[in-house]
């Protein structure tokens, strides 16, 4: 079993009033032979009184017979519940510098913890190990350092190297945003052009990955595939682990695999509704001419600013979990390949990457907007997740989805419509059933129906979506490789104290 702080702490607690005497105190522990009192005043917990805070009062020449304990110990100092685990107990004295806890079931003193009670089971931590808990999901922990970008959740803002994410979208094309994080810098027309025939001629299958697509395309789900498709484009193109190689052979391999991604999810879908592979085109930009090679039909120029609008608002966000893995991967030295597979893998999660599909389902099974409030609210009540609404960091609206529904309203048509009073009224039933707490829709909800609008099948939501993030992906394979460091995060361990002696054999 865990051991907790019952199992450790000394009871019952030597306890004195706040009134006595140091000398009265020092006469408690020395008679109980415990370096500590607790201090109590109508049987509750109001500080503490250490042989540290004895020693401190003598130093000052004080009189021991006259100096009050109130005067000299801890007040209102933490308490721990007889229930708590030894890590919380650890945690309380390392953190604080204490050397002893109260421990309190409900208002009655049980006992108190010293740090000479934790020494019998400190094996179970080891001496290196920080004392500092880490939260769940590590939410909040700083992990690295990097200058590709940022997320402020409480200002509902985000951006790419200084500059506004959705002021990109307004006002800069996919290829620049690109150039941006690659290069560092937003290009002139010159530096814009030059990139963009650079892209154009990666875009292109090689040729042994070309043959076994038609083989894979059936074999799983467009991201399934694509996750295979990536390993195989860096074993047939040679790729060496990034320890191995300089930076400027690791961006020519970043802009191949940015380059070809496209390539292969739209062949894939082709493949999997038996049509033929259409190859990309030198005449049009990223997102016109994935939605060229996914349909067979040259998008209208509102459909094809609408997708690039789309993917440059999700081309990186912070250190979220696909990102991270690409990170800790390379920072084994890896090559590029593995690392995108392994964040390929990570969005693949329904945690992650699957919520534009799932919120566009979520409107059909709807299906009218009379019936938006009732099945809304029944949800709430049942405890399910309204898809497309709340996000782990912004605490306020998201601005990619507040953007995205700009774009949705420009597209116009019936389910632009439905989802707009679909959101009002989930706004309003979230509002009234959980209040006090701000949800609102995230970038899932209307990039859903930005993408169905534009033609883009349900099936292929999120491995679009993977057609811009790889950008953000290979960037951060770039800035982890630049200054690398073996990601080597400890564990907890919670199981029972060891060295357990292992039993004889029957």
């Amino acid at each position: 079993m865990e051991t907790v702080v019952r199992d450790l702490m000394t009871s019952p607690a030597i306890t004195c009033a706040s009134s006595d005497s140091l000398t009265e105190a020092a006469r408690l522990m020395q008679g109980a032979g415990i370096g500590s009192v607790v201090v109590t005043e109508r049987s509750k917990v109001v500080g503490i009184l250490t042989e540290r805070d004895l020693l401190r009062a003598l130093a000052t020449d004080g009189d021991a017979d006259c100096e009050a304990v109130g005067l000299w110990m801890t007040a209102r100092p933490d308490v721990l519940s007889p229930n708590e685990r030894v890590d919380a107990a650890w945690s309380s004295l390392t953190a604080h510098h204490y050397r002893h806890l109260p421990v309190v079931s409900g208002d009655d003193l049980v006992g108190v913890v010293s740090l000479r009670d934790l020494m019998g089971v400190a094996r179970i931590r080891p001496a290196a190990e920080a004392s500092v808990d880490a939260p769940g999901g590590l939410e909040g922990v700083v992990v690295a350092e990097t200058s590709v970008g940022d997320v402020r959740g409480q200002e509902g803002f985000f951006h790419y190297r200084q500059f506004s994410a959705i002021d990109l979208a307004e006002q800069r094309s996919f290829e620049d945003v690109w150039h941006l994080l690659f290069r560092g810098e937003l290009p002139d027309p010159a530096a814009s052009g030059a990139f963009r025939e650079a892209v154009c001629r990666r875009r292109t299958l090689p040729p042994g990955l070309s043959s076994l697509l038609p083989v894979l395309a059936p074999l799983g789900t467009p991201l399934d595939v694509l996750r295979t498709a990536v390993s195989v484009l860096g074993g047939e193109l040679g790729w060496r682990p990034t320890r191995d190689i300089g930076p400027d052979e690791l961006e020519d391999q970043a802009l191949v695999i940015c380059a070809v991604v496209p390539t292969i999810l739209a062949a894939v879908h082709r493949l999997r509704e038996e049509k033929d592979p259409i190859e990309p085109r030198d005449d049009l930009g990223c997102a016109a001419n994935f939605l060229f090679m996914l349909t067979g039909q040259v998008p209208t120029p509102l459909h094809a600013r609408a997708i690039e609008q789309y993917m440059i608002l999700t081309i990186d966000h912070g250190f979220n979990a696909s990102t991270f893995t690409a990170r800790v991967v390379t920072s084994t030295g890896a090559d590029l390949a593995a690392a995108t597979v392994a964040a390929i893998g990570a969005l693949s999660g329904p945690l992650h990457g699957g919520a534009p599909s799932r919120a566009l389902d979520m409107l059909d099974a709807i299906g009218t907007e009379d019936r938006a409030e009732s099945y809304i609210r029944h949800a709430v009540e049942q405890g399910d997740r309204i898809m497309g609404f709340g996000h782990r960091v912004y605490k306020t609206d998201d601005p990619r989805s507040l953007f995205l529904r700009s774009v949705a309203e420009s597209l116009g048509g019936p389910l632009v419509e439905f989802s707009r009073a679909v959101e009002r009224t989930a706004v309003d039933v979230l509002s009234d059933l959980k209040p006090g707490r701000q949800l609102y829709t995230n970038v899932e909800f209307y990039a859903g129906v930005v993408m169905h609008t534009c033609g883009i099948p349900r099936e292929m939501f999120t491995p679009t979506f993977a057609t811009g993030r790889t950008i953000g992906w290979s960037t951060h394979v770039m800035e982890q490789a630049s200054h690398n460091r073996l990601i080597r995060p400890s564990a907890r361990y919670v199981g029972p104290p060891p060295p357990q002696r292992v039993p004889a054999q029957p």
